[in-house]
């Protein structure tokens, strides 16, 4: 009865199913449902737990440093969305060229960075742009006749060096995902473009970027998800979860703040929502731009 039970055709597809249900309940929704349930709550370690209602939330639209936070959160998605979109797409396609020599060269050198813990690489990158002269970037900058520059003391500057992290660490990830979009694309389209005179641009702008629109989709969903909840980076470059006047904190960052570093579970888990919410929002918008949720015509 059992062994009939478990080869059973109707059955099997739910058993094979059922390890990542039970992952996905244990360690996303029921986190989810609790932090939820915390938000609405005032809790501290060691003290019991009492409802306040939405007072975290109506807290959170008048604390300025929680909207310092969410527009550098914003800014730095935007920025590394323009960075982490058009320049892999290109560097793999560079790299996909026939001609192109060296392509597991290249495909090794953009992609080591992301072998680099987030920890040292975010310790370097802190000592490249440190603010006295014998730091790299300052060095370079000497060449120039250019004064010192105290990078990670300004709004734009500090955002200058986050990005540059960004951009060294995700450039490979990105472009070997559309390397292998590119890889789906059959050559026998490019084939028939170049017998109709097509130029190198104009077979790029008609076939190529379509063709990868599922591709860039997904690497722009990731990024935008990746560029909200970036805090790591930002507290290594920084040596801290106090930068200068806020300038690199996160929401990730104000959550580990309240959370942590002040105990106050309740407000935090508000903070975690509100970025969930967020998330959830930008990328529905985009992928329903980009009509992922469009019916095919048949």
């Amino acid at each position: 009865m059992i062994k009939n039970f478990l080869y059973s055709q109707k059955v099997a597809p739910y058993v094979f199913v059922l390890p990542f249900v039970i992952v996905f309940a244990v360690f996303w929704v029921y986190p989810l449902l609790s932090s939820f349930e915390m938000s609405f709550q005032k809790i501290s370690l060691g003290q019991e737990a009492s409802w306040v209602g939405l007072d975290n939330y109506t807290k959170l639209m008048g604390d300025g440093i929680f909207l310092k936070a969410v527009i550098n959160s914003a800014v730095y998605m935007v920025l590394t969305l323009v960075i982490l979109i058009p320049f892999p797409m290109l560097f793999a396609v560079l790299i996909n060229n026939k001609f192109m020599w060296g392509r597991e060269f290249f495909k090794s050198s953009f992609f080591f960075p992301a072998l680099t813990s987030v920890v040292v690489a975010g310790t370097i990158f802190r000592l490249m742009f440190g603010e006295m002269e014998g730091s790299l970037i300052n060095s370079i900058l000497g060449w120039f006749g250019i004064e010192p520059v105290k990078f990670l003391k300004g709004q734009v500057t500090g955002f200058i060096a986050l990005l540059a992290l960004a951009a060294w660490r995700w450039t490979g990830v990105n472009m070997l995902y559309f390397l292998s979009g590119l890889k789906n694309i059959p050559d026998e389209y490019y084939e028939a473009a170049s017998i109709d005179g097509a130029s190198a641009f104009q077979k790029f702008r008609m076939i190529t970027m379509p063709l990868l629109k599922p591709t860039t989709i997904y690497v722009v969903t990731i990024s935008i998800y990746a560029g909200l909840a970036m805090f790591i980076e930002s507290m290594m470059l920084w040596n801290g979860n106090n930068s200068p006047k806020n300038i690199g904190l996160t929401i990730v960052g104000y959550l580990y703040r309240q959370g942590i570093e002040k105990n106050n579970l309740g407000y935090a888990a508000a903070v975690g929502i509100v970025l969930l919410a967020i998330t959830m929002l930008i990328n529905l918008t985009q992928l329903a731009f980009s009509g992922l949720f469009k019916k095919e015509d048949r």
